[in-house]
């Protein structure tokens, strides 16, 4: 379909895809709509892979609120986004499973995959996805294939290819709140063989939140980037791709908005006196702090990688080497008020943390079609974090003669001098993973296939932790060292541990062509996530157990439906899986500071059911769309070492992040004019059922830590070139103006509830203009 605005609009299943790195031409020889994945390590067709896959192109990507996962949660049904004050405590969940934590030690369950190097730290997914193809969103357990840490799915990710041509595009969008995006793309034929395509971006938005103590917008940022791509085909059956990226991100987000009044632990209205200073909570439609210091973060990072596919007879072997590093500074307020008080001790963290990744791909691929047909391969990589965080507090108390019942600033006149507490450590991982993989398809006959596939797994992992303090505060421990772990006397000496499991993962699909336009498949999956520790900032000697591997046993049946000759296609599949030693956060409480305790949290569950849906009703009509119910819940939960029995969270508790009912649905036309320009119309909403924010044992807490149901519409209209050689787009983003929280997190003033407000929480204009040379 010949349309820019179906490409801005589309949902899963709607995309002309084009192919990852080194399959160009596998997607330049699919037939018209057919979608081309790389969901089992080669080029397919969506419809032969006997996986629950959604498939987003990059310009639906591209007009999404931005260009990153987050706003792909809008458009998968099963894809879900836990918020939070900076990239390194995000989250990605797929059907209800992810893995939330503020260690260091702890890796994703969601595999994220760009250019086929794995990001070893979920945080480095949350860049700006700028120039992509397409996003592959692959639910269930992926291990066999991607690695350990896809124990829940991958997003398979593919950046836009060189061509051997000059080429290129300009595009640049505004939309209103100060928010603005460039970016450029240009193809350089660098020879007969040899091509290089160059992408540079930059982008900036001065926020949602205004800060009542600064006078000033938050949640905010300032991003540039760019890449530059290498691609060496002389046809000879070799073929060569070298990519090199880099990106800076200077994001004064996320504001904690404080948007409830004081409660009691039972939920009841209290009174607190920083409510004196605090804004006016308004719920989700808060938008208003008053803070002397604004949660933000500061990253960079870059990587360079290096594909070489080299046919072998009839097989090809492909070698994927990759280094990367990604630096990232957190700072947080952690008093959410405009200065310290008395009984408000002012709390503020800092935590810049340096990471380094080498990672090394062997496959070897066996051509398709045959009877029998194989991928097997091996996999190293080493990744290095370490981060040093400070923590500085401000105490004071007040003097004989303050009066009571008003708020009394530190360093008044009614106050005592302050004391400044401040403790800093310093504590790392280093995490080694080597891999041998395979996986083949055997035709048992013409119309079924039988895939069966293992992975053995060796993961080695160390980690290293010292703090040090001269005075205790609000949210600090004593030192912590070797010798506090051994005798309880501090020595300087930095506490070392370390582990290491063997594991051997895989799965096994029974598939069938009912018929030339039906493939029905079911299949079983072990997965498998590797061994933890919870190093954070506050360890204590009582937290220093190894957190053993996540395991899972994942059943999926499905149907992929190409009807109407090819005009209507309709994926649905159902799934359950059981999680056992679920790595997850428990709510915890150190050095009266509200924290999360990342252990084994017993046995939870998934189960439900999806469809995808894109229908052609004409030329320049589709309709498409994807609906999800989801059942995720505790099944046998755990008590954290040495936690209270109160710390258990009882059966059959719904999973944070897991909504029972989501779905997707848009409608786009072209109105062809036979004149300078056509017209392009569309529309698209989203909604979800409400779902968990805070994952906790206390009924209060859910209750008010769930993020209740909200639907979103946006509609677009713009005028496209005959050829698309141009267009001009204007679109309203939640037309309805309706107000939600992305995340809600208890442990505010008095004990009030803290809200992240995403940008897409309010109604606003836009307009995009791109032009292709």
């Amino acid at each position: 379909m010949k349309s820019n605005l179906s490409s801005l609009l589309c949902l899963p299943l709607l995309a002309v895809a084009s192919t990852p790195a080194l399959a160009q031409q596998a997607a330049d020889s699919a037939t018209a709509g057919e979608i081309v994945v790389t969901a089992q390590k080669r080029s397919e067709s969506l419809h032969s892979v006997p996986v629950a896959v959604s498939v987003l192109s990059g310009a639906a990507l591209a007009a999404a609120a931005r260009p990153s996962i987050e706003s792909a949660t809008q458009l998968v049904p099963a894809l879900n986004f836990q918020k939070s004050g900076t990239t390194l405590n995000q989250t990605i969940y797929l059907r209800g499973v992810g893995t939330a934590t503020f260690s260091i030690a702890g890796e994703p369950s969601v595999s994220t995959v760009v250019d086929g190097v794995v990001y070893a730290r979920s945080g480095e997914a949350f860049s700006d996805l700028v120039d992509i193809a397409q996003m592959e969103v692959l639910r269930g357990p992926q291990g066999t294939l991607f690695g350990k840490n896809a124990s829940a799915g991958v997003i398979n990710i593919t950046s836009q290819m060189p061509k051997n041509e000059f080429s290129g595009s300009i595009e640049a969008n505004y939309f209103e709140g100060n928010e603005w995006r460039v970016k450029g793309a240009l193809n350089v034929p660098l020879g007969k063989d040899l091509a290089a395509r160059f992408t540079g971006f930059a982008s900036g938005y001065d926020g949602n939140i205004r800060n009542l103590a600064t006078q000033s917008m938050v949640n905010g940022y300032d991003h540039v980037g760019g890449r530059a791509q290498f691609l060496y085909n002389p046809g000879t059956g070799v073929k060569i791709y070298v990519a090199a990226d880099y990106h800076r991100n200077n994001d004064n987000c996320c504001a904690d908005i404080i948007a409830t009044g004081a409660l009691t632990g039972a939920g009841a209205p209290s009174s607190s006196l920083a409510f004196n200073v605090l804004p006016t909570p308004q719920g989700a439609k808060t938008r208003f702090i008053n803070q002397n210091l604004v949660t933000s973060t500061k990253e960079d990072g870059w990587g360079v990688s290096g594909q070489a596919d080299i046919d072998i007879g009839t097989h090809t072997l492909t070698s994927i080497t990759a280094y990367r590093e990604w630096n990232n500074t957190e700072i947080r307020d952690g008093d959410w008020l405009d200065r310290a008080y008395v009984g408000f001790n002012q709390l503020h963290d800092t935590g810049p943390q340096k990471s380094n990744t080498f990672s090394q791909e062997l496959r070897l691929t066996s051509p398709a079609g045959n009877r029998l047909s194989y991928v097997l391969g091996a996999y190293y990589s080493r990744a290095y974090s370490e981060r040093i965080f400070t923590r500085n507090d401000e105490v004071c108390t007040a003097t004989a003669t303050a009066p009571t019942g008003v708020l009394i600033p530190c360093g008044s006149a009614n106050a005592n001098a302050s004391t400044f507490p401040s403790a800093t450590a310093d504590f790392g991982s280093t995490f080694n993973n080597v891999a041998l993989f395979g996986q083949a398809t055997f035709k048992l006959a013409d119309h079924v296939r039988l895939v069966g596939g293992l992975r053995y797994t060796h993961d080695k992992l160390d980690v290293f932790h010292i703090r040090r303090t001269t005075l205790a505060g609000p949210g600090i421990n004593g030192n912590f060292d070797q010798g506090v772990y051994d005798t309880g006397v501090s020595n300087g000496v930095p506490f070392r541990t370390g582990t290491s499991k063997d594991n051997l993962s895989g799965k096994a699909v029974l598939q069938a062509d009912l018929s030339r336009d039906v493939m029905a498949y079911a299949s079983y999956a072990r997965g498998y996530k590797g061994p933890a520790y919870n190093i954070f900032f506050n360890l204590t000697p009582s937290g220093t157990n190894v957190i053993a591997p996540e395991t899972s046993d994942a059943f999926e049946v499905g149907l992929k439906n190409t009807l109407l000759g090819g005009k209507l296609t309709v994926n649905l599949a159902g799934f359950y899986a059981k999680y056992h030693n679920f790595q997850a956060n428990n709510p915890d409480l150190v050095a009266g500071v509200v924290v999360t305790r990342f252990t084994n949290a017993g046995e939870v569950s998934t189960k439900g059911v999806e469809a995808d849906m894109s229908w052609r009703l004409g030329p320049d009509t589709t309709l498409s769309g994807g609906l999800a119910y989801t059942d995720a819940h505790v099944v046998n939960f755990y008590a954290a070492p040495g936690a209270a029995a109160t710390s258990i969270i009882q059966p059959g508790t719904p999973l944070a992040y897991a909504p029972k009912w989501k779905g997707s649905l848009s409608l786009d036309h072209r109105v062809r004019t036979d004149g300078w320009a056509d017209l392009v119309f569309g529309a698209s909403g989203n909604f979800q059922s409400s779902q968990l924010s805070l994952f906790t044992p206390n009924d209060v807490q859910r209750q008010f830590g769930t993020i209740p149901a909200y639907g979103l519409v946006n509609i677009q209209a713009g005028l496209v070139s005959p050829t698309d050689k141009w267009r001009i787009v204007a679109q309203v983003r939640n037309l309805f103006d309706q107000a939600y929280a992305a995340a809600i997190i208890n442990g505010g003033p008095g004990g009030s509830y803290r809200y992240q407000i995403p940008r897409d929480a309010m109604r606003y204009f836009g307009i995009s203009a791109r032009y292709n040379f």
